[in-house]
């Protein structure tokens, strides 16, 4: 009988874990409250890169992913827009330059490049919102489901393993195991296991309707506003001839239910003043799109991705900061060998065994 895995979260992380183990013939249930991908998973730039996490311990883990974004694009036919990049360095000031061409016909004169941070070979791009509901509707082909449902417990057996979810409502999703990878959210559920804490850092970002004005570059800038405050926006053109451009960060608490993301009051007025500076096609192109969205971070800033800790069927997978989209392939095949197999063969997940952080005090979550 085929083993079936509740995987609480339908953001880029749980969805990859669903691919990776319907591919093995398991049957995965994701379950989400809100929408897939309707959180960061959605929003957030979907920048790749091969070799930046080199000197630490996420470089197998970027590595192999890296690798797996550019096979799934070929196997899946590549509804999600994934595309080789140069990526650059600049710097720039605000009221400094005019708005002429600069060193690209697409960049102000107030910006200078500073060096290439990356070749085709070594930087890429997905559309992350493409990538995600694509992922998922994959998964589902190869037997997955999709339940939408606000997780309120976890169902044990009577060893006390985890053998399913109890949901808001009152109906049970049974399964031999949970995974649980709900972002920032991840830390609501400290309240059944013994997790350590996951925290939400707040990111702004606009997409601009740029069609063919600005090519396969991106762009990683450091900007000095007036105040004297710098910001350090990232620009990153798309193959659906978007680009999509973040800069303002804050730690906003988090809301509990991810609908109810809002941004900062100013935040999204300030980051589009930034874009029409440093880009006239910037400045000539209609945004599509204000968001906010909330990353999820560690207390020492690496991944959660493993078994949890003293519970029988029970994993975890979140806390990957600003390399989630890039990582959730590897995570999602590491995941699939550990549950199945009892051991990731790829990639060491050593490094973020949820057992190396302290567990979070649930009696912190009811008073805040």
């Amino acid at each position: 009988m085929s083993r079936r895995i509740v995987i609480c979260g339908g953001g880029a992380i749980g969805v990859a874990i669903a691919w990776f183990l319907s591919r093995r013939g398991a049957v995965p249930i994701v379950v989400e409250r809100h929408a897939v991908a309707g959180a960061a998973s959605g929003k957030s730039g979907g920048f790749l890169a091969f070799d930046w996490c080199r000197g630490t311990a996420l470089d197998r883990l970027a590595r192999r992913s890296f690798e797996l974004h550019a096979e799934l694009a070929e196997e899946l036919g590549n509804p999600w827009g994934y595309r080789r990049l140069e990526t650059y360095a600049g710097y720039a000031a605000e009221n400094e330059g005019d708005s002429g061409p600069g060193q690209r016909p697409w960049l102000s004169d107030s910006v200078s490049l500073s060096g290439q941070l990356g070749s085709p070979q070594t930087t890429a791009l997905v559309e992350p919102y493409g990538f995600t509901t694509g992922l998922m509707r994959a998964a589902e082909t190869h037997g997955a489901e999709l339940r939408h449902g606000t997780v309120a417990d976890l169902l044990h057996d009577k060893s006390g393993a985890a053998r399913g979810v109890v949901l808001e409502d009152g109906e049970t999703v049974e399964g031999d195991g949970v995974v649980i990878a709900m972002g920032p959210w991840s830390i609501l559920a400290t309240r059944w296991l013994p997790l350590p804490a996951v925290y939400g850092y707040k990111g702004h970002s606009l997409i601009f309707r740029t069609d063919d004005a600005i090519p396969g570059e991106a762009l990683f800038l450091e900007y000095q506003e007036a105040s004297g405050e710098v910001l350090t926006p990232e620009l990153f053109p798309r193959a659906d001839g978007t680009t999509w451009v973040c800069a303002v960060s804050s730690t906003s608490p988090l809301p509990v239910d991810p609908a109810s993301v809002m941004g900062d009051e100013g935040a999204h007025a300030r980051l589009e003043a930034m874009c029409r500076t440093i880009s006239p096609a910037l400045a000539a192109a209609p945004i599509t799109a204000r968001q906010a969205c909330f990353r999820p971070v560690t207390d020492d800033g690496l991944p959660l991705i493993g078994r949890v800790p003293g519970v029988g069927g029970a994993y975890v997978a979140t806390g990957h900061s600003v390399w989630g989209m890039l990582n959730a392939p590897a995570t999602g095949e590491a995941m699939a060998e550990l549950i199945l197999d009892g051991a990731a063969r790829r990639v060491d997940l050593r490094h973020f065994d949820p057992g190396r952080l302290k567990a979070f005090d649930p009696a912190r979550l009811m008073s805040s």
